[in-house]
């Protein structure tokens, strides 16, 4: 455990904390947390968890612009539900990208575990995009994603952030509870 790795994990309960509550400072606290995850992934060699983070870094900045873009009714983003045919859709696109990724992954690099890494890269985007456009089904996706990435960082002895990554999953079950009783979701 480094004091980086200490430090972003620290940003990250912050702002997955704050995604709960659907405060929009979330994503610029998370911005800086997906830098030093870039970082950190590196030198551990999880190549897709790390470009993850760099697409993240994009995705903090597309969250912040839907959260707190200003609608009809001055109000912002509200949570919502997807529909089937997205919902289907959205989880081709994760195992097409995973597929792709853990392809290149294992041909064109020492990655460690090019496959997991890269499925899990996938469907974290499809994960992190809906998070940003707050649609509810994003906190299930995340609760399964986050324990099998704690048995990852577990693997990888990354000890701290696979802590970060289980208390994560306890915030993605109190997100998935607060953002379904949102008076929103009952529109």
């Amino acid at each position: 455990m480094s004091g980086l790795e200490l430090f972003a994990a620290a940003l990250g309960v912050i702002a997955v904390w704050l995604t709960v509550k659907q405060n929009p400072w979330c994503w610029p606290i998370g911005l800086v947390m997906v830098l030093l995850y870039t970082w950190i992934f590196f030198d551990v060699k999880l190549y897709s968890d790390m470009l993850l983070q760099v697409v993240y870094a994009g995705l903090q900045v597309y969250g912040w612009w839907q959260w707190t873009r200003r609608g009809a009714a001055d109000s912002g983003r509200i949570v919502t539900s997807l529909g089937s045919s997205s919902l289907l859709l959205s989880l081709v696109a994760g195992a097409v990208v995973s597929l792709a990724l853990g392809a290149a992954m294992a041909h064109f690099t020492d990655a460690a575990q090019p496959w997991l890494d890269a499925a899990l890269t996938g469907y974290s985007l499809v994960a992190q995009v809906w998070m940003a456009q707050k649609r509810v089904q994003c906190w299930p996706l995340w609760i399964l994603l986050d324990v099998i990435f704690v048995g990852l960082f577990l693997y990888k002895a990354l000890y701290l952030t696979a802590g970060l990554y289980a208390l994560f999953t306890l915030l993605a079950v109190q997100g998935w509870r607060d953002w379904r009783a949102d008076p929103a979701m009952a529109r």
